[in-house]
């Protein structure tokens, strides 16, 4: 048996697996964010171990006595900082937020920073929030003694060491993308030093064994194995068996993401596009992300108090877009803008547009922020055939056929199943213990495709040029 967890923002998700890769159990704990300022999200660490003692403690019924690993994914980005007793000395910074966004740039002006990382310096990324911190919580930044990110903030509690692995790692403005090791250069820039950063492990291997204390708790065997893992998008890559070059999926979750697996590094910081170590050695991939794809539906559902399913299922088959446009800038945009302080808005509203519309409206912006994603790793020479759709708004076949129909390209649907970071760092967990590699990370059975509307492609490539000249209208206004 294996155990995968994986640490979202919104919850903590666990999954219990056996040798044949069939879920046996799953478990959630939900967690929530802390906004006290515009622009800030933090939560606590706390709260992150809590919710791993709710989610062990709902498996453990099942029997545990046969787990021979465990295989951690989550939220990349967050600031985590320990002192030299590993207390924690504020709320974790998470990737959502914000406020970094002139440390970001100042770093960013920095060529070393995208030569050495191949990624711009983003707002969400770990350095800048470094560097707020030492600007303005000196005394904080003065008694770091360790920074982690979420994921390995639970290694520690499970494991006693401080560990992080490469495709979270990336994710930091720290480290050597193309060498997979911490960047002196870089951490000395930003005031830090090696010594204040775990220690760094492929995501397959083995990044230490589980504490006594808590294998006695939960009933689990002596020397369980914890993998490296993942970043929760290239631990869902593992997950749906992403792997390789040209395969690629797209994640319709609280942000949007469409990755892609790359064999060599291939950085094109100027896209926006994020160059990442994937979870498996020699690997990389590519993302575009947006901030908000599921948000942008929850949050029109909240302001209608409606159920996002109520509103998505009875818009029939694919339209044309209409003239109501959404931009899903909540909360600012990654790629291709990297704009922190970019905000949405609905135009293109008249007296015939009703619920239906603005539902369409929010749909087509995601979409459409999606296919800026696909533009810009296509500006690097990142070429995709065809898409798996993970995550919650794959639920919905509009959303699906307007995405392949967007993008030109057919969209696969996974039968039943949970294909994500969970079950993604499962897979890592049995690779860590038994020695296995990739080939255990195969594609789920496909229960359907969803092919491109060919009658409404070029309807699309207009409503595409007409939200794009529309993001321009706005930026500055919102």
């Amino acid at each position: 048996m294996f155990i995968g967890l994986d640490l979202g923002t919104s919850g903590l998700k666990g999954v219990l697996v056996n040798d044949a890769q069939e879920v046996v159990a799953d478990a959630t704990a939900q967690l929530s964010v802390s906004r006290p300022k515009e622009g800030w999200s933090e939560q606590a660490p706390a709260d992150w171990i809590r919710a791993a003692e709710e989610v062990l403690s709902a498996l453990a019924p099942n029997g545990l006595s046969g787990v021979k690993g465990i295989g951690l994914s989550g939220q990349m980005h967050g600031a985590t900082l320990l002192d030299k007793s590993d207390e924690v000395l504020r709320p974790s910074i998470l990737w959502n937020d914000t406020r970094s966004f002139a440390e970001a740039a100042e770093m960013d002006a920095d060529p070393r920073f995208r030569a050495v990382t191949g990624n711009i310096v983003f707002p969400g990324f770990t350095a800048p929030k470094l560097a707020w911190v030492r600007a303005h919580e000196p005394e904080v930044f003065d008694r770091v003694a360790k920074v982690l990110l979420p994921k390995d903030y639970l290694r520690l509690w499970l494991t006693g060491e401080h560990v992080a692995e490469m495709s979270d790692a990336a994710g930091t403005s720290w480290l050597d993308t193309g060498a997979r090791d911490w960047s002196d250069d870089l951490l000395s820039a930003t005031y830090l030093s090696r010594g204040q950063m775990p220690r760094l492990v492929e995501g397959s291997e083995a990044s230490g064994k589980l504490r006594q204390e808590l294998a006695d708790r939960f009933d689990l065997p002596k020397g369980v194995v914890v993998a490296g893992g993942g970043g929760d998008n290239a631990a869902s890559g593992i997950g749906v068996g992403v792997v390789k070059a040209g395969q690629a999926f797209v994640s319709l979750g609280t942000s949007g993401v469409l990755f892609a697996a790359n064999e060599g590094y291939h950085p094109d910081p100027e896209t926006a596009v994020h160059t990442f170590c994937h979870a498996l050695p020699g690997t990389w991939h590519q993302m575009g992300v947006i901030l908000s794809a599921t948000d942008s539906l929850n949050w029109f559902a909240r302001a209608l108090d409606a159920e996002p399913a109520a509103l998505t299922r009875n818009l029939g088959p694919l339209s044309a877009p209409g003239k109501a446009r959404f931009l899903p800038y909540l909360g600012g945009e990654r790629t291709p803008l990297n704009d922190a302080a970019i905000r949405g808005a609905f135009i293109g509203l008249e007296h015939v547009t009703d619920r239906a519309a603005l539902t369409r409206a929010v749909l087509e912006g995601v979409t459409f922020a999606i296919r800026d994603c696909r533009d810009a790793l296509a500006a690097t020479g990142t070429k995709i055939d065809r898409l798996l759709a993970v995550g919650g708004g794959s639920r919905s076949d509009y959303w699906l056929s307007a995405i392949a129909t967007a993008l030109g390209t057919p969209v696969d649907v996974p039968e039943e199943g949970d294909f994500g970071g969970a079950f993604g760092a499962a897979r890592l967990a049995i690779m860590a213990a038994t020695g296995a590699g990739a080939e255990i990370a195969t594609t789920p059975a496909i229960a359907r495709t969803i092919d491109p509307v060919t009658a409404l492609a070029a309807a699309f490539d207009d409503g595409h040029a007409r939200y794009r000249a529309a993001a321009q209208a706005i930026k500055g206004l919102t």
